[in-house]
């Protein structure tokens, strides 16, 4: 099947997976931190301050979603469309009107609980329950809605705030959820995909259906996840401070802020290219190679102040957030199988929305008591590069338990 024919016959299942995963923007931290300064001013924050609020919000809604996440296995895709969107507006609402420090943290709770975590569970859970053999060509595509909102909505924010202020650019936002984006899902996610004959066979399929538990108690799992959860961690971090560390380079916002287009258009590229390279290959057999851009990129950015610097990381961090968005969607179903696959993805999800919470409070308490923030940023580039030899072992050790299951020499 070609691809254009791919995307023509999957059309609707496609484009309601991108959709939820383009307003799955106001629950992310790039959107999130586009209010950040005006956060810090009216609430009267310091940098530590408010990253250990969005800290804690964060890990509640991982927390959270560990439960709410099962929803997904309980309900149709179209079903927990029609639960989430709504909570996901009253978040931003909420945000256009909170006064109380309080208030803010249960504001950000709901942003990230079912911007970030539940709008890309919906999404990805059910476009890898409908696909198999062109599972990361589908993956690939809806993951994509993510990176059109980060090249989309920072700008029409930025504006929209300009001319009605920012706590009314939040009430508008909740309008498009409300008006746009619910009932364009809703009708496309109404008819559940089911199996065509003219589906080609998966190239791999899990030799057995793994519950949570089981998961859990898996250690190569945690070694993957590991290596999984470096790059939300490292794009929120660098994200949610990015003008301190404009700041601190003595960069232009604009010219920085112009340099995320450039991480859109890499991402955009690879993910792309890792669909299909997942559908040859297997996205075991991709894993360990994934966090090796992204590592040159901290580096550069750690250790070059001149005023390319930023263009060359964001350029290198599309690379990896390409590989990363097809490549996290694709990777469990075919080792665990799909059967309890939205109780596996929440608990996934959970530890990767820890990670972006961890970030910024921890480097935001580091920045105040006077630690390098480019020091940092090479820490985490020294991170990846061990992480990817830790992701080579287990991509090793999961192919020869699976061929080992596939024979049945193993129970």
């Amino acid at each position: 099947m070609t691809f254009v024919r791919f995307m023509v016959e999957n059309a609707r299942w496609l484009a309601g997976g991108f959709l939820l995963t383009l307003f799955s923007a106001f629950g992310q931290t790039y959107f999130i931190s586009l209010s950040a300064g005006d956060i810090r001013s009216e609430y009267g924050l310091s940098h530590g301050e408010f990253g250990m609020i969005y800290m804690t919000a964060t890990l509640a809604s991982a927390v959270s979603l560990t439960w709410v996440g099962r929803l997904v296995d309980r309900f149709s895709p179209f079903q927990v469309t029609l639960i989430i969107v709504p909570l996901l507006a009253a978040g931003s609402v909420a945000m256009a009107f909170s006064r109380h420090v309080l208030a803010l943290v249960l504001v950000i709770y709901v942003l990230r609980l079912f911007g970030q975590g539940m709008m890309t569970q919906n999404a990805l859970t059910a476009t890898a329950r409908w696909f198999a053999a062109n599972r990361g060509r589908a993956v690939s595509l809806v993951a994509l809605g993510q990176n059109a909102g980060e090249a989309m909505f920072p700008f029409i924010f930025v504006m929209a705030a300009g001319l009605i202020g920012w706590r009314m650019a939040w009430v508008a936002g909740a309008g498009l959820l409300l008006l746009v984006a619910m009932p364009a899902i809703a009708a496309l996610y109404r008819q559940e995909r089911k199996p065509r004959a003219s589906d080609p066979e998966p190239k791999v399929t899990a030799p057995r259906e793994w519950t949570r538990g089981e998961v859990a108690r898996d250690p190569l799992f945690w070694l993957m996840l590991a290596g999984v959860m470096a790059p939300p961690f490292i794009g929120t971090t660098i994200f949610f401070h990015q003008v301190y560390l404009v700041e601190l380079r003595g960069w232009s916002l604009d010219s920085f802020a112009a340099s995320f287009v450039l991480m859109s258009a890499m991402t955009i590229v690879f993910a792309l290219v890792s669909g299909a390279l997942i559908d040859r290959f297997t996205a075991v057999r991709m894993l360990p190679g994934f966090l090796i851009p992204i590592s040159v990129a901290c580096i550069v950015l750690a250790l070059v102040p001149a005023g390319w610097a930023p263009f060359a990381f964001m350029s290198l961090l599309g690379v990896s957030n390409g590989f990363s968005g097809t490549l996290v969607g694709a990777l469990w179903p075919e080792i665990y199988g799909v059967r309890h696959l939205g109780a596996i993805r929440s608990f996934i999800v959970a530890f990767m929305v820890l990670s972006t919470a961890v970030g910024p409070g921890v480097t935001g308490a580091l920045i105040d008591l006077g630690v390098s923030y480019p020091g940092q940023i090479l820490v985490m580039g020294i991170y990846c590069i061990g992480a990817s030899i830790v992701l080579l072992l287990a991509s090793r050790r999961v192919r020869a338990r699976n061929a080992a299951l596939a024979a049945g020499s193993l129970q």
